[in-house]
């Protein structure tokens, strides 16, 4: 029966991804915005729903092991398996500009979670409201930065009767398209959270610890729509919206996933796992997670265009990573 509903989450995370993607890219235009932007923000937002949900969940109910490991879990996921994919398909050139901004507010609030993680080794109340206010300010300056673009393209319109049409059916067709959003991300949570409900299921039939759980099983059920997502973008030719999508995701990640589960239940970093005496997440998760990060930011910054290369390193990345995890408890 298991196997059954993981069928069904299936078809139902495909299926809504798809009209997903359409919107964002429908709303990206009606704004003049990227669509790097747009896949950091409204994308990225709505493919997070499953990790927000999970990891508040499990935090409220005293599971700091699947809180913690979802989130690190799907930082790593997200980029070494899912962005790898992406990349290794379709190569393609980058906005860097546009890149520059999730990448920033990312590692920003990364280097105040690994602070937290190495320091204190817990995440408390006041950390996860921080990092809450970390997406405030992102929402902030991406709302910002739209109004000032859209503003530009307004005063480039010379036919004000044309421009006045053009607007209502603006209107129209970004109303229908938020409305997509919000059925499609509604979805997209439920399906992901048939996948992760039926998926632990099986796990814990082969006696899996919970923190290995967490960071393996669970970070990939909910890594789900973004994975979806992105082999949809490559499909439509948009490997832009998956990048940002990526990048908007792990942002997400630590500051909405990671915060709003401290902040309303403090956890500490799991222990369970040790390597040469150890705690495992310090040495193995982080640095996975940071160095992924690293690889997929970096050069296409620089270079303004990702390159296969960087796909085939996350990507053995990642292979090992769950190797590690799974045969080393």
């Amino acid at each position: 029966m298991e196997f059954l509903f993981i069928i069904i989450g299936f078809i139902l995370l495909i299926k809504s991804s798809d009209y997903f993607i359409d919107a964002s890219i429908n709303i990206a235009k009606i704004f003049n915005v990227s669509e790097i932007i747009i896949g950091a923000t409204i994308v990225s937002i709505g493919t997070t729903l499953p990790e927000a949900m999970v990891s508040a969940t499990s935090a409220i109910k005293g599971i700091g092991d699947i809180a913690y490991g979802n989130a690190i879990g799907s930082i790593i996921c997200n980029t070494s398996l899912i962005s790898s994919t992406t990349i290794l398909f379709l190569p393609s050139i980058v906005d860097k500009k546009s890149l520059k901004t999730p990448v920033i507010f990312f590692f920003t609030s990364f280097i105040f979670y690994i602070i937290f993680a190495y320091y204190f080794k817990s995440f408390s109340r006041l950390s996860g409201i921080v990092l809450i206010l970390f997406f405030i300010l992102y929402v902030a300056y991406i709302i910002k930065y739209s109004k000032n673009n859209n503003s530009i393209t307004n005063n480039n319109i010379i036919d004000k009767t044309s421009n006045s049409v053009s607007n209502n059916n603006n209107l129209k067709k970004l109303m229908l398209s938020v409305l997509t959003i919000i059925i499609s991300a509604i979805i997209i949570a439920i399906s992901s959270n048939i996948l992760v409900e039926n998926g632990i299921k099986i796990a814990r039939i082969y006696n899996v610890p919970e923190s290995v759980i967490g960071i393996t099983m669970m970070a990939f059920g909910t890594s789900l729509p973004e994975f979806s997502t992105a082999i949809t973008a490559i499909l439509k030719g948009k490997s832009n919206l998956s990048i940002g999508n990526i990048i908007g995701a792990n942002f997400i990640n630590i500051a909405i996933v990671t915060g709003l589960s401290a902040a309303l239940s403090p956890f500490n970093i799991p222990t369970s796992k040790l390597l040469f005496n150890i705690n495992s997440s310090l040495i193995v998760d982080i640095p996975v997670a940071t160095i992924s990060m690293i690889v997929l930011c970096l050069p296409s910054i620089i270079y303004g265009k990702t390159n296969r290369w960087q796909g085939i390193i996350m990507l053995s990345l990642y292979l090992l990573f769950i190797i590690y995890q799974v045969f080393v408890y």
